[in-house]
């Protein structure tokens, strides 16, 4: 049972500018996404079901870099060529069945030049065929929360339920940002040569901002022109999805206008330290009575300009909490709210750990409890 313990009205300091409106964004729908802080600072249809085109490409990179992490794929280990992937449509980077290629190229032609073919080859080296790829791309977004999307190949040719929001893109590419930062950096490449053939990335943003350090494109017919696109100012990253544009350099203008704004408009502010205590919960059975509450890493928002004076949070403890408790164990939520609007909850976590009392302790606390539930 949720029990409502404080309500904490904090007194950040004012910011001097006013709110910004948000852009008009010439696309069929789009979200920008503070990384830090987990904020969709602003959306148009972020839960709608769209064609992902290529941006499918990270979910077969997020695979990729996981099966290299768990040691069942190496970068220089050399992978063969089926002709499902030799023969493939659309953008490649022209591999062939009888010429050796690597782990670590196929990575770099799928990223940079959006080989399809890669792709595939890859694909087939993880899972034994692309259908069993896919199986994996969709258990991978179930675990990711990604509510709306639905694989049918590795490539993000057109299939009418091969789809995604761009709300699940953001936060598939936020997820490789957070849990791949070693090969993060592939994406900020802005040309690869295979075979001869020198390719450039085709992200335009790469090109004319130095704060943009990836993250893919995507085109066909029927999805348009797709780009999700991060930036890091500072110490503070967004991320931009935009799909159904009319061309690319319009997919680039209208992402590049989407984080031009979400750091104009918003300040970051420190809500917590790290291990900063937000509350003391009351533990039961435990060989401490109260347990401090909090955030392992520094808790920081993105607020709109002038108006962090206006944050209020609300701290829920899941009651009762019964010992043993390790440390960095979700123990309640941070509710913060704007002028009356949700912001969003955040889970808070047991800043220590606390082990169960012994036998007589969890006895007397048993009893205590029982006679609470009367």
């Amino acid at each position: 049972m949720l029990r409502r313990i404080i309500l904490l009205v904090l007194l950040l300091p004012s910011l001097v500018f006013a709110q910004m409106t948000p852009p008009t964004v010439a696309a069929r729908a789009w979200v920008l996404l503070d990384v830090g802080s987990g904020q969709v600072l602003t959306a148009e249809k972020p839960d709608e079901r769209i064609e992902p085109a290529s941006l499918t490409k990270l979910m077969t990179a997020y695979l990729t870099f996981a099966a290299i992490k768990n040691k069942t794929l190496s970068l220089d280990q050399t992978v063969p060529v089926s002709e499902k992937a030799w023969k493939v449509s659309g953008s490649k980077m022209f591999i062939q069945p009888l010429l050796p290629v690597t782990v670590k190229e196929l990575i770099h032609g799928m990223i940079i030049q959006s080989g399809n073919d890669a792709c595939v080859a890859l694909a087939e080296a993880i899972a034994g065929s692309e259908e069993n790829f896919v199986q994996l791309m969709n258990k991978e977004a179930t675990r990711l929360g990604l509510k709306n999307t639905h694989f049918e190949n590795s490539t993000g040719l057109p299939h009418p339920s091969h789809l995604a929001s761009v709300r699940d893109l953001a936060a598939l590419a936020t997820a490789i940002i957070r849990d791949f930062p070693e090969f993060y950096p592939i994406y900020s490449i802005k040309e690869y040569t295979y075979n001869k053939i020198k390719q450039p990335n085709r992200n335009r943003l790469l090109f004319i901002d130095p704060t943009v350090d990836g993250i893919k494109t995507g085109h066909t017919d029927s999805a348009g022109y797709c780009l999700i696109a991060s930036a890091k100012r500072n110490e503070r990253r967004l991320v931009s999805v935009v799909v159904g544009t009319t061309s690319d350099s319009v997919r680039a203008q209208e992402s590049q206008k989407l984080l031009n704004w979400g750091y104009l408009a918003f300040d970051t502010v420190k809500v917590y330290s790290a291990n900063q205590a937000v509350n003391e919960f009351r533990i039961w059975k435990g060989a401490e009575n109260t347990v401090k509450a909090g955030f392992l890493n520094d808790f920081v928002l993105s607020l709109p300009k002038g108006d962090a004076e206006k944050l209020k949070a609300n701290v829920v403890s899941q009651q009762p909490l019964l010992a043993p408790v390790a440390k960095g164990q979700p123990i309640g939520t941070l509710q913060l709210s704007l002028d009356g609007k949700p912001v969003g909850d955040y889970p808070i976590v047991a800043l220590e750990e606390v082990p169960q009392a012994g036998w007589f302790g969890r006895l007397w606390d048993a009893i205590r409890l029982w006679f609470k539930s009367l």
